[in-house]
């Protein structure tokens, strides 16, 4: 007699997995899941050397500022380099350049000659770097695949990636903190970009056709922008992110003193927080893989943005590390399902030669806008309290999920 449970098992993996059915696709992957590892491992340290060298909240939402503004300002017009440029060839170029930092900001740190507007300058240029990279990689999925229907499952899957690496990389760096330090935590993130430098260059995938090369640059964002803001479902799924991007997200650069003075631990419980935050971020991407009908997508967003809210709105009064941790669980959970299922739906109902401009503005949700956030959180949280001001953010996603709601819900009806 056949295991119901069995053969629901042996089902369930492939479809979870399927993206990896493409060898470019796991090459990818792979290197990813090595470089990401070394970048949440250099976030953990970033921020616990930065609230140890200052003791304020204020600049924690400076230095999250100085490495997310530049997107404001070039990620739109990379989303227009991205229809026009290699991709492959460019995600190289900005992983080098990338790896280079990390190397420079781990020399400056282990030789103690770092102070605060070091950090301040390394994080722009990496900033920009990072914003320049975004829409390329974001992009280059479909490339890598070459099959729309495994799109949202490679997404997800890259996103399962990144929460692993979120999950596990603050655990690692909490404890390489106190063993050595900063610096060589920023040194381990440069060695990193390797793995994801030599898999890009060993993928092979169709001679670069550009789908858009006609007109200037800044009429071809124009064109993007006008595009984004008349369709209407990309208007409503935009709004639904960017309002996480500016009010939500930023709780996370505030983190260090959740860790130091409300929670009264050190780095290792920093990292520990940072990691029940990636496991249920991992838990959603790893959800969000297994579906298999986009028609859901919609429905998930608005029920990942009631989770987030409620669950971060918990986190900002708990005293307690567990149950800290378990909000914190539920928060990464709401968070990455409410952003990659946008994500998904907006590559997939997008215009094929605008998709790189679209994908540009999603970026710029979180990576523009959440600067912004950063910057305002860190400000109002000196006044006001880290804990009112995330209790605040937690409280107005849970109105845009209420009141974009039923304009999300129209997107199924394309799909």
């Amino acid at each position: 007699m056949r295991n119901p449970f069995k053969h629901a098992f042996t089902s369930f993996i492939p479809l979870l997995f399927r993206s990896l059915k493409h060898r470019n696709y796991r090459l990818f992957f792979a290197g990813q899941s090595i470089s990401l590892m070394g970048t949440w491992i250099q976030n953990i340290a970033l921020g616990w050397l930065v609230y140890r060298l200052t003791g304020s909240a204020i600049y924690l939402g400076i230095i999250a500022f100085a490495g997310q503004i530049p997107s404001l300002f070039i990620t739109p017009m990379a989303g227009v380099y991205s229809d026009r440029f290699n991709r492959q060839r460019t995600l190289i170029v900005t992983q080098t350049l990338a790896m280079i930092v990390a190397i420079a900001l781990a020399v400056f740190v282990i030789s103690e000659r770092a102070g605060i507007h070091h950090l301040i300058i390394f994080a722009v240029i990496a900033g920009m770097i990072n914003a320049f990279d975004a829409p390329f990689r974001h992009a280059f999925v479909l490339e890598l695949i070459g099959n729309k229907g495994d799109l949202p499952n490679a997404i997800a899957l890259n996103s399962s990636l990144f929460n692993t690496a979120r999950f596990i990389g603050p655990l690692i760096g909490g404890v390489l903190i106190g063993l050595v330090g900063e610096g060589w935590c920023f040194m381990i993130n440069g060695i990193s970009f390797m793995a994801v430098i030599i898999s890009l260059k060993r993928i092979k995938v169709p001679a670069f056709k550009p789908i858009s090369n006609s007109g200037s640059v800044f009429r071809q964002l124009r064109e993007g922008l006008q595009y984004s803001w008349s369709y209407k479902p990309v208007r409503y799924l935009l709004l639904m992110v960017a309002t996480g991007g500016f009010i939500v997200l930023p709780f996370q650069a505030l983190m260090p003193v959740f860790a130091g003075d409300i929670l009264q631990g050190n780095a290792t419980l920093l990292g520990t927080l940072t990691g029940a935050l990636g496991a249920g971020a991992l838990s959603g991407a790893l959800f969000l893989a297994s579906r298999s009908n986009m028609k859901v997508l919609p429905a998930n967003i608005f029920i990942a943005a009631m989770l987030f809210g409620l669950a971060l709105m918990v986190f900002s009064q708990s005293q307690a590390i567990a149950l800290s941790m378990v909000a914190l669980y539920a928060t990464g959970f709401g968070m990455i399902v409410m952003f990659n299922a946008t994500n998904a739906l907006l590559q997939s109902i997008s215009d094929e030669d605008k998709r790189g401009r679209v994908i540009s503005l999603y970026s710029l949700t979180f990576l523009g806008l959440t600067p912004l956030g950063n910057l305002t959180a860190g400000a109002i949280a000196e006044f006001a309290g880290v804990s009112a001001t995330v209790f605040a953010a937690s409280l107005i996603c849970l109105i845009a999920g209420l009141l974009l709601r039923k304009k999300i819900s129209e997107v199924s009806k394309l799909l």
